[in-house]
């Protein structure tokens, strides 16, 4: 080995000659790590002889003796652990890095919360001006019976209610009813309702079945758009339109086109302008081939 590195020598004498009274030659070895051993030297080409190191002792008798030596063992276990001081600043170090971090976690956690509660409320009001936009667009000219027997218009509005009659009512069980269907859209207490009647012609008893189609949904407005060209806050007109063709009857007319607005709350006014189906004229399903 190259001097210098890994071992120290302290030789006591030269070449491993003995020394006095022809004894062994003993050469002292402190290694970078501290532990001093203690060679024998023999004859020359033989290996020397390892001794115990020093400081190879038990850990309670190397702790009883260098209990009051200014000088520790080097890289000894005795020496190990974390003084009270350094325990309480790192207990307040990591007690500053949890509150920075709920804190950040608490704010993300809310914008999560409201971000879903918006996309849920858009997703709301979607379906309900999809499902009325819907209901227009198969609206038919069939004017039905009341609760006390009296005809109703097809399409009965107001500036802020409607009802109708609409096709399109799935019947996948083939039941032995009608594919027609009466509906109602109304506020109750800013909530958007849409009612259901079982049948088309009422019995005296006979209620719609009503669910909430959309929550503080503001304000409903209606208009209704004749063949004049005239848009009306009510229908259907008090005398039959001169447009109509084949003379009519205001109970069996449809406008022309519905426009409904919706005022929700945080998202603003929403309108929709609806051209519903053309009504048939009269005759035209006795003639035999196109007009």
């Amino acid at each position: 080995m190259k001097p210098g590195i890994g071992l120290r020598r302290q030789d006591a004498g030269a070449n491993g000659e003995a020394g006095p009274k022809g004894e062994p030659q003993k050469r002292r070895v402190i290694r970078e790590s501290g532990i001093v051993e203690e060679r024998t030297a023999c004859r020359a080409g033989a290996a020397p002889k390892v001794q115990r190191p020093i400081f190879a002792v038990p850990l309670e008798i190397a702790r009883a003796r260098f209990a009051d030596s200014r000088f520790p063992i080097p890289h000894s276990r005795l020496q190990t652990g974390f003084t009270l001081v350094e325990l309480l600043v790192a207990v307040a170090v990591f007690a500053a890095l949890a509150a920075a971090a709920w804190g950040g976690l608490d704010r993300l956690a809310q914008t999560r919360a409201a971000l879903a509660a918006q996309q849920d409320r858009f997703a709301a009001v979607t379906r309900a001006v999809a499902a009325l936009e819907r209901d227009l667009r198969q609206a038919v000219a069939r004017p039905v019976l009341g609760n006390a027997g009296e005809t109703l218009p097809a399409l009965s509005g107001r500036g802020d209610a409607l009802e109708l009659t609409r096709l399109g009512f799935a019947n996948p069980r083939a039941e032995p009813r009608s594919h027609l269907e009466r509906l109602g859209y109304a506020l109750d207490r800013r909530d958007l309702r849409r009612a259901r009647y079982a049948v088309l012609d009422r019995a005296p008893g006979s209620l719609p079945a009503t669910t909430v189609l959309l929550e503080d949904a503001g304000e409903l407005r209606l208009r209704y758009l004749g063949c004049d060209g005239s848009w009306r806050d009510a229908w259907p007109p008090a005398q039959a339109l001169p447009c109509e063709l084949g003379g009519v009857e205001p109970a069996g007319a449809l406008p022309r086109a519905v426009e409904f607005r919706l005022a929700p709350a945080g998202l603003g006014e929403i309108r929709r302008v609806v051209e519903l189906p053309a009504a048939l004229p009269p005759r035209a399903s006795e003639r035999g081939g196109p007009p």
